[in-house]
């Protein structure tokens, strides 16, 4: 009797996890991502649902991440700078700025300087010595944060700039830098400094809020400097070319009115994680715009309803004329993203995507293999890097606009992850992205269709079984 008790306990509650696939399909969740969370139920049902149920659920999430968004009000407006700018350009280059606008709801700025930064090798000493000399703000946001000699390198720059009187906020998020406590950043803290996690775990209102994380990297010296990319803090992605663990990455350091605009990015996410609002002048100082290049800011997050990343990226595409290349750490497009690669090759555009071989992620290589059929029939060419982990989140587009961010060609940073990402049209900054793919495509594995079509089943049924899963990986 017991036991047939058991059998009908298990199987009565078997069937009442099945009662969180109605919450699922009225959640107004896109399809692939409704049918992603509904199989997962449905094939484990206990662990699915209460994975659901912990990061799936996210409309109440949203709607306080958009009011904590509108209380972070712009400080100054340097717009008309860019706009008398954007006046003198070609008339596609106006279509495409006025349309990224409208996408993002952000203006177009310009940057009297965007140079690319590549690896750590580069970045890490540019950083090191901007807050080395900064003077009355740093502010400092990263996903991943190391513990190691790297991170505490950092930190310890960071507490020397506080007990200068510098003020300094150091933001970081705590799912990506799993491993390492608050207790580390204390002798910041001590120095006079501010330290936030973007929210707190594993415990408080914010648990439900794990599926949604800070991946922008984003660092401000008094106004003045900004670097925009995709390299984290840490040892590990401070190994040399050659070396079997080696990181391939990029960021772009940028001065001039577009730091007005950084800088709004940098308080909004400030004052959700602390409700402090930094809208005194002296963060936001008056540039002077001669001579400015054009940007576009393009930040994307779950606060953000029109998915202003991905219709960016098909902006992109569609206004290509050239080329268009694509580098991503992670590969996994959605269906409108696919069809805007095809079409734009279909129309003589050389469109070429750099993936990484080796990845962190080792499911989503898979995932990303699934889709490249379907881009090497419409001629887009599809290069794997080999000499490391490509990390990088570029595009260089035509022959003078680069852009630069945190944000992967994938599900979670085009609609789940908080990225910023920056377009410049910078002649030089685009020679340098361009020398820095060739090598990268030199060092990669270019996939044909030929020899990509006969691989064996295993990997193919691998590939298909994955692919559905993509907006949850």
């Amino acid at each position: 009797m017991t036991h047939a008790l058991e059998w009908t306990l298990l199987v009565v509650s078997y069937l009442l996890t099945w009662l969180a696939i109605p919450h699922v399909l009225l959640s107004s969740k896109r399809p692939a991502s409704t049918l992603a969370w509904v199989w997962a139920i449905l094939l484990f049902p206990f662990v699915g649902t209460a994975f659901y149920f912990a990061i799936g659920t996210d409309h109440f999430k949203r709607r306080r991440l958009r009011y904590i968004a509108r209380q972070a009000l712009p400080a100054h407006d340097e717009t008309p700078h860019a706009q008398s700018t954007l006046a003198s350009t070609p008339p596609h280059t106006q279509a495409l700025l006025r349309g990224l606008a409208a996408i993002n709801r952000i203006p177009p700025a310009t940057t009297n300087c965007a140079d690319l930064l590549v690896d750590a090798a580069e970045f890490y000493p540019r950083l090191l010595d901007a807050i080395r000399s900064a003077q009355h703000h740093v502010h400092v946001e990263f996903f991943i944060w190391r513990n190691d000699a790297c991170g505490r390198e950092f930190r310890d720059a960071l507490a020397a700039a506080a007990r200068r009187g510098v003020q300094v906020r150091l933001l970081l998020d705590q799912i990506g830098c799993i491993g390492i406590s608050r207790r580390f950043f204390q002798p910041l803290v001590e120095a006079g400094g501010q330290f936030s996690w973007f929210y707190a775990l594993p415990f408080g209102s914010h648990i439900r809020l794990a599926n949604l994380r800070n991946h922008r990297k984003l660092q401000i010296i008094d106004g003045r400097i900004a670097f925009v990319g995709g390299m984290n803090i840490g040892e590990e992605y401070a190994k040399p070319p050659g070396h079997p663990e080696y990181w391939r990455d990029a960021q772009l350091e940028l001065g001039g009115a577009v730091l007005t605009q950084l800088q709004e990015s940098f308080a909004t996410d400030w004052l959700f994680a602390t409700r402090e609002r930094l809208d005194a002048a002296a963060y936001y100082p008056v540039h002077d715009a001669a001579g400015g290049q054009l940007c576009q800011v393009i930040a994307g997050g779950p606060d953000l309803p029109r998915e202003p990343i991905p219709k960016s990226l098909v902006a992109l595409l569609n206004a290509a004329q050239k080329r268009v290349w694509i580098a991503t750490g992670y590969f996994a497009p959605d269906l409108l993203l696919l069809a805007a690669m095809q079409l734009c090759a279909a129309r003589g555009v050389e469109v070429r995507v750099l993936i990484s071989e080796k990845s962190d992620h080792p499911l989503l290589v898979h995932v990303g293999r699934s889709y490249y059929e379907e881009l090497l029939r419409f001629g887009v060419r599809v290069f794997e890097y080999s000499a490391g982990i490509n990390h990088a989140k570029a595009i260089l587009l035509d022959e003078d606009w680069v852009m630069v961010g945190s944000a992967n060609s994938d599900n979670r940073s085009m609609r789940l992850n908080f990225e910023l990402n920056v377009l410049v049209q910078s002649p030089a900054a685009a020679a340098e992205l361009e020398r820095m793919m060739e090598e990268d495509f030199a060092a990669s594995r270019e996939i044909s269709l030929r020899g990509f079509l006969p691989r064996p089943l295993g990997r193919r049924l691998l590939e298909a079984a994955l692919r559905p899963l993509a907006p949850l990986l």
